[in-house]
């Protein structure tokens, strides 16, 4: 389930929640009791990193390879190694 963050526009109070998609917004503030409670736009708590875990993993066929072949890096799903590659010191 997501956490949606909301602000009162009263009285300015914070507050995270967490709610199904399905579930109607929150209207109340539970600072001030007044119906003023209004969703905010936030980024994603997450961040998706790592090479090759977009083009290996959702890719078939001819296009896997070529996601592979391509990159250079040996990193992908189908490699073979699990070790990590140690990086140059700069």
């Amino acid at each position: 389930m997501p956490i949606y963050e909301y602000r009162c526009v009263s009285c300015e109070h914070t507050m995270e929640a967490l709610q199904r998609m399905s579930d109607d917004p929150l209207k109340v503030c539970p600072s001030c009791g007044k119906e003023t409670l209004s969703k905010m736009v936030s980024a994603a708590s997450f961040r998706l990193k790592g090479g090759g875990w977009y083009e290996t993993d959702f890719k078939t066929g001819k296009k896997k390879q070529l996601a592979d072949s391509g990159s250079g890096t040996g990193g992908g799903s189908d490699s073979g190694s699990k070790t990590p590659t140690p990086k140059a010191a700069s």
